[in-house]
């Protein structure tokens, strides 16, 4: 009974508890690494979006102002059809005004002057603004 108690402890095939415990610290470092980068890979996604968003109605307020001479009041009238001076009807110039992502707030349009707008909006610590 001793040779097989030997022969099975000697044989004995397995990680030591060192190497265990490497390869734990390694994998809690690489997820100390990857978690924070993964958040910012959000919060840049939804800065982009926003961004994107903003150009789109930006282009559909300059083809707007194109078509009729002025921009609208807000951004409602982008998504409907429009007549000009001369009865020409077009649009919509926007499918549908897009929504802010999730800590964001709502996309905000002003019309300082008769021949400029604002779009703007911030969240994620930073803002967004199109002239």
């Amino acid at each position: 009974m001793t040779r097989f108690l030997k022969r099975r402890i000697g044989s004995q095939k397995g990680f030591t508890l060192i190497e265990l415990m490497i390869v734990v610290a390694i994998i809690g470092i690489l997820a100390a690494i990857a978690i924070p980068l993964y958040a910012n890979v959000q919060a840049r996604a939804r800065t982009a979006k926003v961004q994107a968003d903003l150009r789109s109605v930006a282009s559909a307020l300059s083809l707007y102002q194109a078509h009729t001479g002025a921009f609208p009041a807000g951004m409602g009238p982008l998504t409907a059809t429009a007549s000009n001076a001369q009865a020409q009807t077009a649009g919509p110039f926007l499918g549908k005004v897009p929504t802010a992502p999730s800590n964001w707030s709502a996309y905000s349009y002003t019309n300082p002057t008769a021949d400029t707008f604002l779009l703007s909006s911030s969240g994620d610590g930073t803002g967004v603004t199109v002239p």
